[in-house]
C-alpha cells in the first residue's frame, strides 16, 4: 500500500468505505443493511420530510430500492439491534456501541449542563424521579405519554415543558434510552427495560473509548484529516489525535500523505479501486457530504443546505440533494415528494462543473428509481437551473 496518495485515489478510498462503487444487491434484506450498517456505523436523523426521512435516504443511496419496514425492524422497535443516541447528532447507532459513549454521558450530567444551565438539573429533580415512577410501572412511553401539571412550566430549552426537557437531558446522560419511535415521536425507557444485562454491566475507560470510535471513524471514512475524523463522530480534536497516535503505534491506523491535505491517516487495510462507477442520490446528511470542508476538499462541491434560508434568498433550493455520478458531485436536484398527487418534484436542477456531457441521462434512471421506491407514479421537473430542461426532456423519452 502506498505512503502517498493522489487526491482522485484518496477520493476513491473514501467513497469505497462508504459502501459506493459497488454493484447493488438484486434484493435488499436484512443481511445486507446490517452489512451497510456495520460499514457507515451510524445514521444521522433530522425531522425533515419534504422528500423522506433522512436516515432512510443514505441506505437507498448505496443498496438502491429496499423494504423500510426491514430497517424499522432494526432500528426503531424495542430490543432492536440498534438504538439512537447523540452520536455526531441524533443518530441511530448499534446497541453493543452505547457503552462506548458512557464517558460523554457522564460529560453531559457532570460538566456541560451544569456548566451551562447551573442549578437547572437540581430544579428537574423532581421531574425526573417522576418520569422514573412512570417507566417503572407503565414500561417504555413517548414524551406525549408522560403526565403533565395542569400549569406547564417552561424549561429553557427551546420553549420546552419541564417534562420534554427532563427526557432529553436524562436521554442525554444515559439516564434514558430509547426504544425506538412511534410515527417519528421517540419512545423512552429505562436502561434495564430495553438494554441486556452485559451490556448493562460494560464499563470502557473513556480514553478506550475514544480510541474505539476514532478506529470507527477511520474505517467509515477509510481516509480523512484529523477534522474529518473528529467529525465523524463529533468528538474533540485533541482526544482525536491522542487516539491517533495510539492507533498508529499499535499499527491499527496508517498515516499516508495526500497533495493538499494535511496529516492524513487511512484504514490499513482499505481499498484503492481503479474507479467508481454509479450514481446515487446523496441525503444532505449522508457522511459523504456533512462535514462541507470535506465535501469541498475531496469534490470541489461547495454545499449548504437552505432549510433555514428565506425562500428569496436560497441559491439551489429548499432540499437540494448532491447527485454523485461515478467519482464526481455532477449535481444538484432539489427533491419533493408529492404524495397527495404521487408525484416526484424535481423543483430545481442545477449541473456541476464536473459534471459529464450525457449527466441528465445518467441521473433520469435514479430519479425514476427513487420514485418508484418512495410509491410515486411519476416525475416533473420544474424549470429551474441550468440542468432543468435537459433532465425534463430525458425523463419524457
Amino acid at each position: 500500500m502506498p505512503d502517498s496518495l493522489s487526491p482522485a485515489a484518496a477520493r476513491r478510498v473514501a467513497l469505497a468505505a462508504q459502501g459506493f462503487g459497488r454493484p447493488r444487491p438484486a434484493t435488499v434484506g436484512t443481511r445486507q443493511l446490517n452489512l451497510l450498517l456495520e460499514r457507515i456505523r451510524l445514521l444521522q436523523i433530522d425531522s425533515v420530510n419534504v422528500l423522506e426521512r433522512s436516515h432512510y435516504l443514505p441506505v437507498f443511496a448505496r443498496l438502491g430500492g429496499y423494504d423500510k419496514t426491514l430497517l424499522d425492524r432494526l432500528t426503531l422497535r424495542p430490543k432492536a439491534p440498534y438504538l439512537e443516541y447523540w452520536a455526531h447528532v441524533a443518530a441511530i447507532i448499534a446497541r453493543d456501541d452505547l457503552p462506548l459513549w458512557r464517558w460523554q454521558m457522564d460529560w453531559f450530567r457532570d460538566v456541560r449542563f451544569p456548566a451551562r444551565h447551573p442549578g437547572r438539573l437540581e430544579a428537574l429533580a423532581p421531574t425526573m424521579a417522576r418520569i422514573r415512577a412512570e417507566l417503572a410501572a407503565e414500561g417504555p412511553r413517548a414524551a406525549s405519554e408522560f403526565e403533565r401539571e395542569t400549569a406547564r412550566a417552561r424549561g429553557p430549552w427551546w420553549d420546552w415543558d419541564d417534562v420534554k426537557e427532563a427526557l432529553e437531558r436524562m436521554f442525554l446522560m444515559g439516564e434514558l434510552v430509547t426504544a425506538g419511535r412511534r410515527g417519528f415521536e421517540r419512545v423512552y425507557a429505562l436502561p434495564e427495560q430495553v438494554l441486556p444485562p452485559a451490556l448493562l454491566d460494560t464499563e470502557v475507560a473513556r480514553e478506550e473509548a475514544i480510541r474505539a470510535l476514532v478506529e470507527r471513524a477511520v474505517h467509515a471514512h477509510g481516509i480523512g484529516t484529523l477534522r474529518d475524523l473528529a467529525d465523524y463522530f463529533r468528538l474533540a480534536q485533541a482526544d482525536t489525535r491522542a487516539a491517533l497516535t495510539v492507533l498508529e503505534e499499535q499499527g491499527r491506523v496508517r498515516r499516508v500523505s495526500v497533495p493538499g491535505w494535511g496529516a492524513t491517516w487511512m484504514a490499513p487495510e482499505a481499498r484503492i479501486p481503479r474507479r467508481i462507477e454509479g450514481v446515487a442520490l446523496l441525503s444532505p446528511f449522508d457522511p459523504v457530504v456533512w462535514e462541507r470542508e470535506r465535501a469541498l476538499r475531496l469534490f470541489d462541491f461547495h454545499y449548504r443546505i437552505e432549510i433555514y434560508t428565506p425562500a428569496p434568498k436560497r441559491v439551489y433550493g429548499y432540499y437540494t440533494l448532491p447527485v454523485l455520478v461515478d467519482e464526481a458531485i455532477a449535481a444538484r436536484v432539489d427533491l419533493k415528494n408529492d404524495r397527495q398527487a404521487g408525484v416526484l418534484r424535481v423543483q430545481s436542477a442545477w449541473r456541476e462543473p464536473y459534471a459529464p456531457a450525457d449527466v441528465a441521462e445518467r441521473i433520469a434512471p435514479e430519479l425514476h428509481r427513487m420514485a418508484a421506491w418512495q410509491g410515486l407514479d411519476a416525475v416533473e421537473v420544474a424549470g429551474r437551473g441550468d440542468l432543468a430542461e435537459a433532465l425534463a426532456v430525458t425523463l419524457r423519452r
